[in-house]
């Protein structure tokens, strides 16, 4: 799930086009309980797509009908543990699949070590999609991958405590509060800190703060020679979390983790949630009354800007039958029926415009989830952002507990800095 930065500048919103995707082909047969995970091969060779087990099971028709069409088996393999890990390690070692399918974060580093192949979209494609999408997808000028789902962080509240969102965070801290004092909950805000920090998710706070990861290239894109976690941005923005820290507003706690947050407010332990679309179905199950909206800005501060990652289908530079992957890659999955099955099986708003259309008339939450997102900065696909996390978690969790803010943040800095260096 997710994370990322820059706070340097607002990038364009979302853009909708109602052009159809390149692809024609028609759907899939519907797969039965018993479906197999490959086609028979009819003219011999195998193409092999790694995914996780979300996505395993919807894309078992689609990869049966490619086989059958193009006379091939295909093998479709769930991977659950440190997938892009594993998947350069099998690449690295020629045990690796033909297709991958992870976060567009990953392309940067897999780019770096030889592992993806650009995809090649038509024009047409390429308008199908959102422009965040193709953005997100795109590195060193190049398209590595189709694009099939986006997801951000929104602020979720539960409509029975608060019925109207908050139009700052001030004004929903001394909500959470007062509904605390009265005793109707237990905490102030449902957020992941923990013992490490979450930069991902209180990254739309710290923005807001002033803070930032990255300054910017002429072309907008994240500038890895310049990390901002120990400037003056960002020294005001670990304040602004150290004052919604346990020795201040009570916002921010470290004893609420990724194992609990949205368990708690799935509970009624809170009235204000900060997650993502991966929430909603346990918030469902619980029979909690909710609304989305966009997380809110500190009064007068900037805009509070989440990231948006993408799902993401990647042609492995060491497959053995990279013609094969590319087809299914930039022909096949760019399919409106492949879309609408992957979003059924895990909703999380489809990137493909004409399947986001179909999904928000039925469900509302997809388009909730993408308003909330609509300024929010697709998450950098840098390989140097493998050296932000850990310092900025740590920053994080030591001014929650609070730590001073002004040394949190150069500790940061200087931890990036040494990172980068090696």
């Amino acid at each position: 799930m997710r994370m990322r930065a820059l706070g340097v500048a607002t990038l364009a919103t979302l853009a909708f086009t109602a052009t159809a995707c390149g692809s024609s082909q028609p759907a899939a047969p519907a797969a039965s309980a018993g479906a197999s995970s490959s086609a028979p091969a009819v003219g011999g060779g195998t193409l092999v797509i790694w995914a996780d087990p979300p996505r395993v099971k919807p894309l078992k028709p689609f990869a049966d009908r490619f086989g059958a069409e193009n006379g091939v088996t295909v093998e479709v393999k769930e991977i659950s543990k440190d997938n892009q890990v594993t998947f350069l390690t099998a690449s690295q070692q020629g045990s690796g699949p033909d297709i991958m399918i992870g976060a567009h974060d990953w392309i940067g580093n897999l780019v770096q070590n030889g592992a993806i192949d650009p995809v090649t979209l038509t024009e047409e494609q390429k308008a199908s999609f959102s422009a965040k999408a193709v953005q997100a997808v795109t590195f060193d000028g190049q398209i590595y991958g189709a694009p099939y789902a986006l997801e951000n962080i929104a602020l979720i509240r539960n409509t029975d405590l608060a019925p109207d969102a908050p139009a700052t965070i001030e004004d929903m801290v001394e909500q959470g509060k007062a509904l605390k004092k009265d005793g109707k909950v237990d905490e102030v805000l449902c957020i992941p800190v923990g013992q490490k920090g979450d930069a991902f998710h209180v990254y739309p706070i710290f923005a807001s703060g002033g803070g930032a990861l990255f300054g910017a290239t002429p072309s907008g894109d994240p500038d890895p020679k310049q990390v901002l976690l120990g400037s003056e941005g960002s020294v005001k923005a670990f304040g602004k979390l150290k004052e919604l820290g346990e020795k201040g507003d009570g916002a921010l706690r470290t004893s609420l983790t990724n194992e609990n947050y949205i368990v708690n407010f799935a509970g009624g332990k809170c009235a204000y949630l900060v997650s993502g679309p991966w929430a909603i179905s346990e918030v469902k199950k619980a029979g909690v009354a909710y609304d989305i909206s966009a997380v809110p800005p500190f009064e007068g501060g900037q805009a509070a800007t989440p990231f948006v990652g993408v799902q993401t289908f990647f042609v492995a530079s060491k497959g053995k039958n990279k013609a094969l992957a590319q087809e299914f890659v930039a022909n096949y999955v760019t399919n409106k029926d492949v879309a609408k099955a992957l979003y059924e099986a895990d909703p999380r708003p489809p990137a493909l415009t004409a399947a986001l259309e179909e999904v928000r008339a039925s469900d509302p939450d997809a388009g909730k989830f993408l308003d909330a997102g609509k300024d929010g900065l697709p998450m950098p696909a840098i390989p140097e952002m493998a050296a932000i996390w850990e310092p900025f978690g740590i920053a994080e969790n030591a001014v929650v507990k609070g730590g001073d803010a002004a040394k949190a943040a150069t500790a940061a800095q200087k931890a990036i800095d040494g990172s980068l260096k090696n």
